[in-house]
């Protein structure tokens, strides 16, 4: 038996590590193929990256919101990490039954510490196996998280685990029966009772159960390795591994999720200048190697866990995307494309072949059949990603915030479409409308600037235009960036005109642009339509510069900038001019509109006192929480108006569901599966509220539609309304704040801007 094992198990060890070696030089060659990242990014304060993921690890930050799953998990990752010295203790016990470890063995901190983590993490993984079991793709169907997951790797990694837990558990118990344990110890506090049961057996008998057992546990370890080392693309047990470099080398060093503004453009890792392109230049993604190497390390990290494809408003309204499955293809790709392009193959940046035929001659047909396949295709184009995939997104960065192993899906998304528009020109048809909208008038719906202003006419006040009533900011404390939508579109001018209105009840001295701004190109940049939003960006960064006095080239006369701040009611506005015009060199402080509401309620100068009575939900604007993480403010705006109960619908906050407009789907036509806004407000009527309330114009219009479409078929009551937070603060705010009358407290802390 002793011999047996030591054969079996030595040869599945030197065998494991060999290709266990092989396949993490794979890996290394393998990333190395993607495109270089421009100088510093990824690599910025590597003691805060460090400290990053120490945090997300040991706190399984994502994964804990799952509550029992992150439990669970958590013990099985420390028991995968901590117990692989036993691993290196069954080795010895192959040799000599009653080996222990050096140092550490017989350590009883030590010897505890193994009781503990050898049955929390069995405990764990059969919680894991019962979850999966219960969420069965053939049981929920496309509701499982599941669905599309390769469900032989995922059994065959946690039957592994399960084996090898109860293995040690076996061992323990064998150890201590060698060692004469005859009473209750502490140090097997957890197998005492298989102490007990083995404590009747001879010695050769023990020595015997603890060469098969030492054998069992060693083979099934290298087993696992061998399986894994042999399929590179088994990420359900690489990211284990991967998981920790993918973390650390994420966006932001600080921990913040992969969202709120989108990254240039860039080729060969350095930002494409539009105005004067180079001519080696590459436009986006159109094959597999021209993601960057972070890209690739995303592919191979994903664990298939599928809390993307849940949180996923186009999955879950019957689309063909899938974040998880989108990521499964495109790594699938990559692994199969991998030989071709590590022979020399692929394209360089000129569009030529790299290897000739006899550096190609040994690389396998498949991998030659893989690399003719379109990265964005129709199933009879045999592509890796359906176009319908590609633009089922609305870069709501749910699955970006759901992502335990921070993987940066809307960044590949958007990188795909940036080459299916600049250089393919194949997008949906009606957003080409919007687009060139957006060239000729500067506005999304194609109305001429002078419609910009018309909104003021129905003021009873005046609201002083930057250029015609005051030279510049200076005179007053924000500039109200109003958007297109809010100077444009009749539902959401209701908001516009109701913040304005609120602003000048507060006493708040603020100012508009005078007509000639243009849309942000928040639209034109997630459609993929980079120089667009670029060239809008660079002429609106000019306008904003010029009104906070800035636009003074002789420092002897140049006026000192405002120190002002941005207001905008319009997420993607706010997002965009916060996060997105420093790359153009617009840096601002920007604020939305409820933030400075808040902020005015705190100080005293906006009192409601009007009660609003009825049963008010909220849905969370994707841009406002995820992308820029503001859920408070509205919240505590309507907490402020008396009458109002808020009841909050299923999702919301972090798990917010779309309403269906953002990633420019506003301008696309939704013809595959349910409208997201119409399962939006299915879920917001199943609370019977009277009132849906939001902070986004693009949201109110989305839910709007969807409730007056409610309203036609007799499932919505006609009562219920929709509006913007401020709407419902003015009803509340009906009359100025007497100075002499207001009660004297300290001011509010500033609200925190978008940087």
């Amino acid at each position: 038996m002793q011999l047996a094992a030591i054969i079996v198990s030595l040869v599945l060890t030197v065998v494991g590590a060999a290709l266990f070696a092989r396949v993490i030089a794979q890996f290394v060659r393998f990333f190395m193929l993607g495109q270089p990242l421009p100088a510093g990014t990824r690599i910025d304060n590597p003691y805060q990256r460090s400290v990053t993921l120490v945090k997300e690890f040991l706190g399984h930050t994502r994964m804990n919101r799952w509550g029992i799953v992150g439990f669970a998990h958590w013990f099985v990752a420390m028991g995968f990490l901590t117990l692989i010295p036993i691993l290196g203790q069954a080795l010895g016990q192959l040799f000599q039954a009653d080996f222990v470890l050096p140092v550490i063995g017989g350590w009883l901190p030590w010897e505890m510490y193994v009781e503990f983590i050898t049955v929390m993490t069995g405990l764990g993984i059969a919680v894991l196996i019962a979850i999966r079991l219960l969420n069965l793709p053939s049981r929920p169907g496309r509701k499982s998280r599941f669905t599309g997951s390769k469900a032989w790797q995922a059994y065959f990694v946690e039957y592994v685990i399960l084996t090898i837990g109860i293995v040690i558990y076996v061992l323990r118990g064998l150890e201590g029966a060698m060692h004469h344990v005859d009473h209750y110890e502490a140090a097997f506090f957890a197998s005492y009772p298989l102490v007990a049961a083995f404590r009747t057996l001879d010695v050769a008998t023990l020595q015997t159960l603890v060469y098969l057992f030492a054998g069992i546990k060693v083979s099934v370890s290298f087993i696992w390795m061998i399986v894994v080392s042999l399929n590179a693309n088994m990420s359900v047990a690489w990211h284990r591994f991967l998981a920790f470099p993918n973390i650390w080398f994420k966006r932001n060093a600080d921990g913040s999720t992969a969202l709120g503004g989108l990254q240039p453009m860039t080729s060969g890792g350095k930002p494409i200048d539009f105005t004067d392109p180079g001519e080696d230049d590459v436009f986006g993604v159109s094959q597999v190697e021209q993601f960057s190497w972070k890209g690739l390390l995303d592919f191979s990290t994903c664990t298939e866990c599928g809390r993307c494809q849940s949180q996923c408003p186009a999955w879950n309204t019957g689309k063909p995307l899938s974040p998880k499955l989108l990521i499964m293809s495109l790594r699938d790709h990559s692994h199969a494309k991998a030989p071709y392009l590590l022979a020399g193959g692929g394209k360089t940046m000129e569009g030529e072949e790299k290897a000739s035929e006899e550096q190609l001659a040994g690389v396998p047909a498949a991998a030659l059949a893989e690399a003719e396949r379109p990265l964005i295709g129709t199933a009879e184009e045999n592509g890796v990603i359906d176009p319908d995939v590609l633009w089922s997104c609305t870069t709501c960065g749910a699955c970006v915030e759901q992502c335990p192993v921070d993987i940066e899906h809307v960044d590949h998304i958007v990188d795909m479409r940036r080459y299916q528009v600049m250089i393919e020109s194949a997008f949906p048809s009606e957003a080409g409308t919007m687009l060139k909208n957006l060239e000729k008038k500067g506005n999304p719906w194609g109305l001429a600037k002078k419609q910009r202003l018309e909104w003021l006419k129905e003021l009873d006040f005046e609201v002083p235009v930057v250029g015609k009533d005051i030279e510049d900011l200076t005179e007053v404390e924000y500039l109200y960036w109003v958007g297109c939508a809010g100077s444009l579109e009749d539902r959401a001018k209701k908001t516009t005109k109701a913040f304005a209105e609120l602003l000048h009840i507060a006493g708040v001295k603020f100012a508009i642009m005078g007509g000639d701004e243009k849309c942000t190109g928040d639209s034109a940049r997630r459609l993929g339509n980079e120089p667009l939003f670029q060239e809008l960006g660079m002429e609106n960064v000019a306008a904003l510069n010029m009104a906070f006095g800035e636009d003074d080239d002789d420092e002897s006369t140049k006026k000192p900038r405002s120190a002002k701040k941005i207001v905008a009611t319009c997420p993607h506005c706010l997002n965009t001019i916060g996060n997105e015009y420093p790359q153009l060199g617009g840096d601002y402080e920007t604020i939305h509109h409820t933030q400075l509401l808040q902020h005015l309620i705190d100080e005293g100068k906006l009192l409601p006192v009007t009660p609003v009575d009825g049963l008010i939900t909220y849905h969370d604007p994707c841009y406002l929480g995820r992308h820029n993480k503001i859920y408070t403010p509205p919240r505590e705006i309507m907490s402020a108006v008396p009458g109002l109960r808020q009841q909050e619908m299923h999702r919301h906050k972090e798990r917010g569901f779309c309403c269906g407009a953002g990633g420019a789907r506003m301008w696309m036509e939704e013809r595959i599966g349910k409208r997201i806004n119409n399962e939006r407000v299915d879920e917001a009527l199943s609370l019977n509220p009277d009132i849906v309330s939001t902070a986004c114009p693009f949201c109110l219009v989305m839910l709007t539609d969807s409730v007056n479409g409610k309203k036609n078929e007799g499932k919505a009551k006609e009562s219920i309304t929709v509006v913007d937070v401020a709407q419902l603060l003015l009803e509340s705010v009906k009359t100025p704040v007497d100075p002499q009358d207001a009660t004297e407290t300290e001011p509010a802390p500033e609200p925190e801007p978008v940087k």
